[in-house]
């Protein structure tokens, strides 16, 4: 690779470790700022007559929960700040547990998460879950080993259900003196990812006969076991929970080793390797596009081709958007891969699967040309041999982290601008 072109790299990488920094500096910024202090109508599910909060200064660091006469009714604790580093399918969740006065389990919400909505509400809605610690004292919780406990993530959201379990135990142990980092957990579930990761790296470099007929196979077993049986779809959701907490490594290594290669290996080798290998739905939208009649495709008139190829970069600006300002937006709902996690996916994640593939017949894999704002990613750090130039694409990159520095920089004023001073 020559002096140009290797610089070329390094500033698409540049573009986007940048913004990814500035992304969680800002959301750290905004979760030092704004602590969002528990009230007591969040107790009063689990204590009808609360009254009042009273700080424990002990270690401890919760509240007892006390009624108009100064009686107290219970405590109450929150994992965060100390689980600020337990991250889930895509963010961090502050998990309130409620205890009976004489210190034991009497359950727990989620009061506040980063993380993806529908899997936040498959935790609260799962009851096996929801008794997790019921009837335990602190110390018992303390000392829980969550494998050695049966505590199995919830059908679904895995990894928050887990995060949430982690965060909770780890919070009890701090008060006790005995915080250690939360485990890495490595399961089927990673080493499945590793092994696809291995086979799709096979596919992309081998040329080696009958390539072609191994490749379709594979894409079946991608659809089946990274989609329907997983759900393990890279998407805006998991990326920009990523930026804004942190990367779950110790709850999902097998993903981020996913993540890791659909990133590097383009930008390394020139080889899309995720959205040509390791993506169900492109596998699927392609199987549907081989099975369809050669007369049912259309082709799509160059004006109009040329305008919608800017669809996926405005999609990111909006993503953008969403997680500077904050917005209350699933992100989820941009694209379709939640649609993979039949019982927990949204409408419109629903709807805007079934449509992509409803047109991918007739326009194969169109959904990955005009409508994928993570394929556009990836396919910003992707080089372009000896042809590469620096390109509207590395000029609207640049637009974009202009646009997070500007957001993160003057978000006071941003936000007061948009909703209104803060109250």
């Amino acid at each position: 690779m020559n002096t140009r072109l290797a610089l070329l790299q390094l500033y698409r990488l540049s573009v986007l470790l940048a913004a990814a920094w500035l992304i969680r500096a800002h959301h750290a910024r905004l979760r030092a700022e704004g602590d969002r202090p528990v009230s007591v109508d969040e107790v009063r599910g689990w204590f009808t007559n609360a009254h009042a909060l009273r700080l424990d200064v002990a270690q401890r660091g919760g509240f007892f929960v006390e009624d108009d006469a100064g009686r107290a009714l219970g405590y109450v604790v929150r994992t965060l700040p100390y689980a600020d580093k337990i991250i889930g399918y895509c963010g961090v969740s502050d998990t309130l547990v409620a205890l009976d006065p004489g210190l034991r389990v009497l359950g727990f919400t989620i009061r506040w998460s980063e993380d993806t909505k529908t899997h936040v509400g498959d935790v609260l809605t799962d009851r096996h879950f929801k008794k997790t610690w019921n009837g335990k004292t602190w110390e018992e919780v303390a000392a829980m080993d969550l494998k050695q406990a049966g505590v199995e993530g919830v059908s679904g959201a895995t990894m928050t259900s887990l995060a949430v379990a982690e965060g909770v135990v780890h919070r009890f142990r701090a008060a006790q003196g005995e915080l250690r980092p939360p485990p890495v957990r490595l399961g089927t579930r990673d080493f499945g990812l590793l092994l696809a990761v291995v086979l799709g790296g096979w596919l992309t470099f081998t040329r080696q006969p009958g390539r072609e007929r191994w490749r379709r196979w594979f894409h079946w077993a991608v659809i089946a076991y990274l989609g329907f049986l997983n759900g393990d779809l890279l998407a805006q959701s998991l990326l920009a929970g990523w930026a804004k907490s942190g990367i779950a490594w110790r709850i999902a290594p097998g993903l981020v080793l996913l993540t890791a290669a659909a990133l590097v290996v383009p930008w390394v080798t020139r080889r899309p390797i995720y959205c040509q290998q390791l993506c169900p739905h492109g596998a699927l939208q392609e199987a549907l596009a081989r099975h369809a009649p050669g007369h049912w495709r259309w082709r799509v008139p160059v004006a109009l081709d040329r305008a919608l190829r800017w669809l996926p970069s405005a999609l990111l600006a909006f993503v953008l958007l969403v997680v500077m300002l904050p917005l209350d937006f699933d992100l989820a709902g941009l694209e379709p891969f939640d649609a993979y996690v039949i019982r927990s996916a949204g409408a419109a994640t629903l709807s805007l699967a079934v449509a992509s593939l409803l047109i991918a017949p007739f326009v194969p894999k169109a959904y990955c040309k005009y409508g994928c704002p993570t394929g556009a990613l990836l396919e910003f750090v992707r080089g372009r041999g000896l042809s590469d130039r620096f390109a509207a694409r590395d000029a609207a990159a640049a637009g974009l982290l202009l646009l997070a520095f500007v957001l993160q920089r003057y978000h006071t004023t941003w936000h007061a601008l948009l909703f209104g001073p803060a109250a």
